[in-house]
């Protein structure tokens, strides 16, 4: 025991990385941190007296330079545990307390990260996303502890891998770690969960979770006063009716005769083109019992119900009777849309009444128009989803934006306007393929993209005062597209209206390795709040351009930059040229009149761009300066 905890003692940074670096980084980072910490907290053996195996003089594997005999020991312990935290909760199986958030440490008001590395450093982070937790051990055990594959084999069957094989040989996917090199990767400071910067949690949300907590205490306490009064309390009686009787609103609202249905052609005439002018259309559209079944269920779902809504999207019951889009069978589903002025409503149940209980799904859809009004998810299946296009388009296309080259395929639509089944990549795990669909119809060419909502993504290119469709831009944007479509990932599940892109400058690099591209990557959405900012960093690539995807710089969810209210964006990077030099570059949008750095190195540039020589892991704060004098900071 004395011996365990004198090793985890002296090697806790190292026990931290380790765990850090096992853990899956599906966790996020945050929650990464403060696990690797925990597991190493409760890595010693019970008992003052336990007796640590191998401290006998056995030949177990330890890292470079220690000689602590208690810590193969504790290192087994720290893989097992990280190993477990990593596997998914199942129904089945017994969970364990390190598959949830830990008791200790805990952080209030802050989010904990490793501070970001260079390129390098994600690169090798993406490829360690990819792999199993036992072949991110395997990796770990071999580049950063510097042990033999028996070594490896040993290690890893002690902490429970079955099969520790199978888990060099997906690690050997990523290639043989070179010592210097893997080394210096692993203890650069993205993988250090020791040294962290801080960053305020989402305030709003803070105060508005705050402010819900006081209202519930404040109805709890009322309820008691109420319960608490003799009789009946101070209410007249029979002031309000049972839920769902016959108030008038709510009797239009389960009435499917009530249902409003709009004339086939009145989106020529209207002067609004959204949702609100689509038709009604479908097969079952004059079926009233499963009309009725869908608006009963919108209004008092069950426990069956499974019951999902995009962020800011309330999830109430219909305010009066609702708009018919859509009634049909899609795939193994009876699938019904609705649209009340402000969302889309999509309830679609089992057609052979196998597959679970009905799902109701919600999104936002107010201040839609022509282009983001263009097409509705009806159904997602293991063939991919199909969409209900808007009756003002002539046709749709399935375009890859991986192939920026390629011409897009014609897809077939039947003749109620809903598509072909397209592959999703919203439930890919990899990106080898990201299918789109481009919209033909109303004078114009518009791309959308599924990210796992109702309402697919519209997807533009150009700086926010002149942005425009894909289909219509030069070839740049085909081909920066390429290279930005497999971030989209990171804008799922949000709520988000439109991603669009652009380049807003180009740099020449050092030692004549050809020319950069800078873009900015924003998704707009729906309810005007959670915007993300992407900033790109993408050298010049001598293969196809989906091969090389762009280098996320900087990111932020709270900054106008790349937007029409700032247009303006300013970010740096790390970078290595082929010769192995290191520079700090930085590049801002073109009115910023000059650009300084501070911190581990040193140096300013006139104009909007920078390249100072500097050494691997350096770290230094970065903004510019309008020709008035204006401070732009950097996007973070």
């Amino acid at each position: 025991m004395e011996q365990a905890e004198a090793a985890l003692v002296e090697h806790y940074p190292r026990l931290v990385r380790i765990a850090y670096l096992v853990l899956p980084p599906s966790l996020g980072r945050d929650r990464r941190v403060l696990t690797a910490h925990w597991i190493v907290q409760r890595s010693l053996p019970r008992g003052r007296t336990a007796r640590v195996p191998g401290a006998g003089g056995a030949g177990v594997p330890v890292p470079r330079g220690s000689a602590a005999p208690g810590y193969a020991y504790v290192r087994g312990r720290v893989l097992r545990q990280a190993l477990v935290a990593g596997l998914p909760l199942r129904r089945r199986a017994w969970p364990r307390r390190v598959q949830f958030p830990p008791l200790l440490p805990q952080v209030w008001g802050l989010r904990l990260a490793p501070r970001s590395g260079g390129a390098d450093e994600l690169a090798l982070g993406r490829q360690l996303s990819a792999l199993s937790g036992a072949a991110r051990a395997a990796y770990v055990l071999r580049a950063l502890e510097a042990l033999p594959d028996a070594a490896v084999r040993q290690v890893l069957a002690g902490a429970g891998v079955a099969d520790p094989h199978a888990a060099l040989a997906a690690a050997d996917g990523l290639g043989a770690p070179q010592r210097g090199t893997a080394l210096a990767l692993l203890e650069s400071p993205e993988f250090d969960p020791c040294s962290l910067q801080a960053r305020t949690t989402d305030l709003m949300r803070r105060r508005r979770h705050a402010k819900a907590a006081a209202a519930a205490a404040a109805a709890g306490l009322m309820s008691g006063t109420l319960l608490g009064l003799p009789g009946e309390g101070w209410a007249p009686a029979e002031a309000a009716a049972p839920p769902y009787t016959h108030h008038p609103a709510t009797e239009a609202a389960l009435d499917p005769a009530r249902l409003q249905r709009v004339e086939p052609l009145a989106w020529r005439t209207s002067s609004r083109t959204d949702f609100s002018v689509w038709p009604a259309r479908g097969a079952l559209s004059g079926d009233l019992a499963l009309l009725r079944r869908a608006l009963t269920v919108w209004a008092r779902p069950g426990a069956a119900v499974r019951v999902s809504a995009t962020p800011g999207t309330p999830a109430g019951p219909p305010m009066g009777a609702p708009q018919l889009l859509f009634a049909g069978v899609v795939g193994r589903a009876r699938v019904v849309l609705f649209h009340d002025g402000v969302r889309v409503v999509r309830y679609a149940e089992s057609y052979e009444g196998t597959d679970g209980g009905p799902a109701l799904d919600f999104a936002r859809t107010d201040s839609a128009d022509a282009a983001t009004a263009g097409a509705l998810l009806v159904g997602r299946g293991s063939d991919g989803i199909r969409y209900l296009t808007a009756p003002w388009v002539s046709g749709a296309s399935a375009r890859d934006l991986l192939e920026p080259e390629a011409e897009p395929r014609e897809m077939r639509r039947d003749a109620h306007g809903v598509t072909e089944a397209l592959p999703s990549p919203a439930g890919a795990g990899g990106c080898r393929s990201w299918q789109a669909m481009e919209l033909a119809g109303d004078g114009a060419r518009r791309l959308v993209a599924d990210l796992g909502e109702i309402v697919p993504a519209r997807l533009t290119w150009g700086p926010p005062p002149s942005r425009g469709d894909v289909p219509g831009a030069p070839e740049e944007a085909r081909t920066a597209w390429a290279r930005t479509a497999c971030l989209l990932p990171t804008m799922r599940s949000n709520g988000v209206r439109e991603v669009s892109t652009w380049r807003y400058t180009h740099q020449w690099l050092p030692e004549g390795n050809g020319m950069a591209a800078w873009l900015c990557t924003r998704a707009e959405t729906w309810r005007g709040t959670g915007v993300r900012v992407l900033a790109q960093f993408q050298p010049p690539s001598p293969g196809p351009a989906a091969a090389s995807p762009g280098v996320v710089v900087a990111r932020s969810e709270l900054s106008p930059a790349c937007g029409p209210r700032d247009p303006r964006v300013l970010a740096g990077v790390l970078w290595r040229s082929r010769t192995g030099r290191w520079y700090v570059l930085a590049a801002g949008s073109a009115d910023i009149a000059s650009v300084r750095v501070s911190g581990g190195v040193t140096g300013s540039a006139p104009g909007s761009h920078l390249a100072l020589p500097a050494h691997q892991g350096v770290r230094v704060r970065l903004n510019g300066r309008l020709a008035d004098g204006t401070r732009i900071p950097a996007l973070r």
